[in-house]
């Protein structure tokens, strides 16, 4: 697939290296792309990027990202998915940007024709791309309200290595909040273990 990432970050650097290697055209998307020209990724701008994507990844900071979008336009993001993987944290990370509802919901409230699936931000972009370097299976949760995007975003997190049993379909949209607020026990969590390469799992209950 045609895959466009907005921002140039680790994140974004992560991801379009994970699905390259798994054999899909990536492209990042920048405001300054002449700048950005040693990432080893091609890189456009934001507009191109976004117009080139069969799906669109936001990977900016969460408390610009629906600025940026609008900057692209409601007629260029329309049918278009968009994977959100930003948190919006205060520049001290005490704070969430959107402390009573998700940067998700913010983007799909401002896109209503563009379908947003939230995923990948309950932990770090050294494990996005590589689940198996860890001691044991973890959980990777999708939020949103279009079942064939969740579906799309599904495969593309198969073809990063979280298989469908990794896979956890928490819902609509808002409960992109949990996902999102995560990020201060995440922080907690990093603090505890002196390191940032950990996931969660869930583990049911068993079965009788």
């Amino acid at each position: 697939m045609r895959i466009g990432l907005l921002g140039t970050g680790n994140v974004a650097r992560a991801l379009a290296h994970g699905w390259s290697t798994a054999g899909h055209d990536v492209l990042l998307g920048s405001r300054n792309p002449k700048e950005r020209t040693d990432l080893g990724l091609p890189v456009a701008d934001l507009s191109e990027t976004a117009t080139h994507a069969e799906v669109l990844v936001n990977a900016t900071p969460g408390d610009v990202s629906v600025e940026l979008l609008r900057s692209i336009g409601a007629s260029t993001l329309t049918g278009t998915l968009l994977i959100d993987v930003g948190v919006g944290l205060s520049a001290d990370y005490t704070k969430l940007s959107h402390p009573n509802s998700s940067l998700g919901e913010q983007i799909q409230e401002a896109f209503p024709l563009t379908p947003v699936v939230k995923t990948l931000c309950t932990m770090d972009s050294t494990v996005m791309t590589a689940p198996d370097s860890l001691d044991g299976p973890s959980t990777v949760f999708l939020s949103g309200d279009d079942a064939e995007a969740k579906r799309t975003t599904g495969r593309l997190l198969a073809d990063l290595g979280w298989p469908p049993s990794s896979q956890l379909d928490i819902g609509g949209i808002t409960t992109a909040r949990g996902q999102e607020h995560f990020a201060f026990l995440f922080m907690g969590i990093a603090g505890g273990l002196g390191a940032h390469a950990f996931n969660i799992n869930v583990v049911a209950r068993a079965a009788g």
